[in-house]
Order: structure tokens, then C-alpha cells, then sequence
């Protein structure tokens, strides 16, 4: 008989392009990212809330077109019409709409999962990928205060992450749509993706292309001058009431965004962490009132880290009660990525959870089991290497895997209730009781 390996018919392991798949080490800062911002969430007193990976396709593309419905994953199977959910700020509107009665308003929800879409996949974008969402949905009305609370969310969150120094841009929708109707303008569409190009192609380009898109000499002097102001938002906010600009639209934006920006600073968020940007306009369809923008000030190339806004009827697909709301996402798989990349970010070469490695010696394996039941039950993660081999195989193993600590025992230290701690980074060891270990 032949070999039976050579028989089997071997696939090559692969994974689909535009899915994120990690080795260990990546693994545990990936989730040491994840539990950080989950704390964060929770310390605000966002609920945890998780919705099912398939939707009903008419639910979840009950208002949605264009480029996002053609990147919606979306099958068959039996008499069901099915898609995988693309956000998950969709299948929050479907479940505050399904559980209106159940649940306490203001809900206050965070959900950390997968999405998908079907784009086409670079660098540093997937198919798969993880958001990390808040939101605070109102019944019949919330308030405005709420925004700047989302501010502090993010401060806190960054903060715990330690990226270094970040700013996070906050500007209000009604403010623009009333500034632009204020000058003639009734698409404000066009200007502000023109607009939002001056960073990079400069005022000149910028100029041209209004004037180019029917804009006056006049009120394209006055667009320029609106999205330049920089700035403590306090300052620029009592500069745009001098403006005299009667439109109801801009005051009550005008108004929203100084009542936000006195309650940020009463929130403890530091000046130098928030600024006005006046061309930010996130989803010209979607957000309403607040919207904000976060970047990390060392690394501007990465673009916004987490975004969102206000927006007045979250579930209005689904039902007839007014659910105003605000909230923002970071997308933790690109983020991750890009940072990671970058070599911004660094575990010190953990993979695994085990800050002990019992190694035992001669028939001590009873006693290994026991110690490290005690370690647990004391919050140490411990692991007993139970497999053969020399002791250096044994430290390979704990070296590789980044493990801090190895605990030696054998008949010695099983008679002593002890065990031979080894701290593996400056190679020091000493015999220590069971008891008086601490990591």
C-alpha cells in the first residue's frame, strides 16, 4: 500500500482577501485594545448590546442604495432573502424599533463586533472588520448635552488607549446648511466636498472650484473665511454670532454648538484636546446637528480614528415614534491595522494570556496542578507545561510565548510548599512560597 498522505488530496490554506486573520501576539493587543475601550463604554454607563450577523435583507436595506447596497453581502437560503450586516448602526434602529416597549430611555448602548462589506479591499481596509459603536437614543427628544458627553467618551477612550496626543474636531450640521442657505447656496453637497479639499489642494484650488461649481466671488470669499477660523471654540463661536447672519437654521446650530462646547469643558476634556473645524460635515444625509472627527496629532496620515454625530430620527424605517439620538464609531480593524503597521503600537512580544509557566520535575505533576489551581483562584493566569523535554525546550517555550515567569518545582519545593520562581527578562530566580507569590 502506498502512503496515505500522498493520497489525500491536500488544499492549500488560504483566507479571502479583505479578512484580518492574527497571530497570537496580535491577537492579545488586538484584544487588549478591545477590553479598553469596552471599559471605557462601560465606566459611562453604556449597556452592551449585540445583534444577530444575518438580517433580514428587507430590514437592513430598508433605506439603504447606491454604493452601500451593492457592497451588502447578500444570499439565499430556502424561501429567506438574507444580508450580513454592513453596520451597526442599522441593526441598532431595527432593534430599538423591535424592543421600543422593553427597553429605558435615554438607552445608552455600546455594541464591539464584526460588520461587512463587499468593497474592494487595500491596505488597511477589509471586508470584515470590527467597529466599536455608542450611542444614546432619546424618546421624542434628547438632550443637546448628551453631544458633549460623546466628547468626553472619546477623550476617556484615547486616553486609555495611549496613542499619544489626539484632537477631536466638532462641528454642527445645522450651523453649515444654515450658513449656506444664508448665502443662496441650496445644495450644500458640492461645496463642502469641495471644500473639505483645502488642506490638501490648498485655498487657491479650492477658490477655483467653487467659483467653477456657481458660486459668487462674494459668497466664496465668505465660505473660505467661515472654514478657516481656528481657534479656543468659545472664541469662534462669539466671532459667529457677531456675523449677523439671520438665518434660523445657523442660530440654532450656533446656539447647540455653544452649549456643547461650555459642557465639554465641564467635563473636564482639556482645551488642547477639542477644536472647532468648520469643514468636518460627516454624512450629508445622515447627521444633523453635532458631528465630530478624532486624529491623532503625530500621525495625521491615518485620517479620522472615530467619528459621528447627532442625528434626529434614528429608526424612522421602522417605526412612527421620533428616536433622536447621537453616537460614534471607531473602526478598530483599520485603526489596529494602520497602527500596528506603523509600529505605534507593542505588547512586548506577549501571545499569551499565562503570566506563570509551572514547569514540573521528577512527580511533581499533582502538586504542579494544585499550585496552579491556588494561582488562579488568586487571579493569576498560569499554565502548566505537562509535555517532556529538557528544561532549555522548557524556557524556549515560555520565551517564545512571552510568558514573564516560570515556576520550577520539584520534590524539594513540593516538600516546602514552594516553588522556584525564574523572572525570565533578567533571569533572576528564588525559592518562594505558594502563598506569598504575587504577579
Amino acid at each position: 500500500m502506498g502512503n496515505d498522505t500522498e493520497k489525500r488530496n491536500i488544499v492549500e490554506p488560504s483566507i479571502l482577501s479583505g479578512f484580518m486573520e492574527l497571530l497570537p501576539k496580535e491577537q492579545m493587543l488586538f484584544n487588549s485594545m478591545v477590553d479598553t475601550i469596552r471599559a471605557t463604554y462601560e465606566s459611562f454607563g453604556f449597556i452592551p448590546v449585540d445583534t444577530p450577523v444575518i438580517e433580514k435583507a428587507e430590514v437592513l436595506l430598508a433605506k439603504s442604495g447606491g454604493d452601500t447596497a451593492k457592497q451588502v453581502y447578500r444570499f439565499n437560503k430556502g424561501e429567506h432573502d438574507l444580508a450580513l450586516r454592513f453596520d451597526l448602526t442599522v441593526p441598532l434602529a431595527r432593534y430599538v424599533a423591535q424592543h421600543y416597549g422593553e427597553l429605558t430611555f435615554p438607552f445608552r448602548r455600546y455594541h464591539i463586533s464584526k460588520v461587512y462589506r463587499g468593497e474592494k479591499p487595500q491596505k488597511g481596509r477589509f471586508r470584515e472588520f470590527y467597529q466599536c459603536d455608542i450611542d444614546i437614543i432619546g424618546n421624542g427628544s434628547l438632550s443637546i448635552i448628551n453631544d458633549a458627553e460623546i466628547v468626553s467618551v472619546i477623550y476617556n477612550t484615547f486616553k486609555a488607549l495611549g496613542f499619544g496626543d489626539f484632537t477631536i474636531m466638532i462641528n454642527n450640521r445645522k450651523l453649515l446648511s444654515g450658513f449656506f442657505e444664508s448665502l443662496g447656496i441650496d445644495d450644500a453637497t458640492e461645496v463642502l466636498r469641495i471644500v473639505d479639499k483645502i488642506d490638501k489642494a490648498g485655498e487657491d484650488y479650492v477658490k477655483a472650484e467653487l467659483l467653477k461649481n456657481g458660486a459668487s466671488e462674494e459668497a466664496t470669499e465668505s465660505i473660505l473665511k467661515l472654514v478657516k477660523l481656528f481657534g479656543e471654540p468659545l472664541d469662534i463661536v462669539n466671532e459667529l454670532k457677531n456675523w449677523g447672519i439671520d438665518n434660523e437654521k445657523f442660530i440654532a446650530g450656533l446656539e447647540e454648538l455653544e452649549a456643547v462646547c461650555k459642557s465639554i469643558k465641564a467635563l473636564g476634556v482639556p482645551s488642547e484636546c477639542f477644536k472647532l473645524n468648520l469643514k468636518i460635515a460627516r454624512g450629508l444625509d445622515y447627521y444633523t446637528g453635532t458631528v465630530y472627527e478624532t486624529f491623532l496629532n503625530d500621525y495625521p496620515e491615518l485620517g479620522s480614528v472615530c467619528s459621528g454625530g447627532r442625528y434626529d430620527e434614528l429608526a424612522q424605517n421602522y417605526t412612527k415614534q421620533s428616536l433622536p439620538g447621537v453616537g460614534i464609531s471607531i473602526g478598530l480593524s483599520r485603526l489596529f491595522y494602520q497602527l500596528n503597521e506603523a509600529g505605534i503600537i507593542s505588547n512586548n512580544g506577549k501571545a499569551t494570556p499565562t503570566n506563570i509557566l509551572i514547569v514540573p520535575m521528577d512527580d511533581t505533576v499533582e502538586y504542579a496542578l494544585k499550585t496552579a489551581s491556588q494561582f488562579r483562584s488568586r487571579g493569576i493566569a498560569t499554565e502548566v507545561y505537562l509535555n517532556g523535554g529538557k528544561m532549555g525546550k522548557k524556557l524556549n517555550y515560555a520565551n517564545k510565548l512571552g510568558i514573564p515567569y516560570v515556576a520550577v518545582v520539584g520534590e524539594s519545593e513540593m516538600q516546602n510548599g514552594t516553588v522556584m520562581l525564574k523572572d525570565m527578562e533578567s533571569g533572576e530566580q528564588k525559592e518562594v512560597k505558594v502563598d506569598d507569590v504575587v504577579i
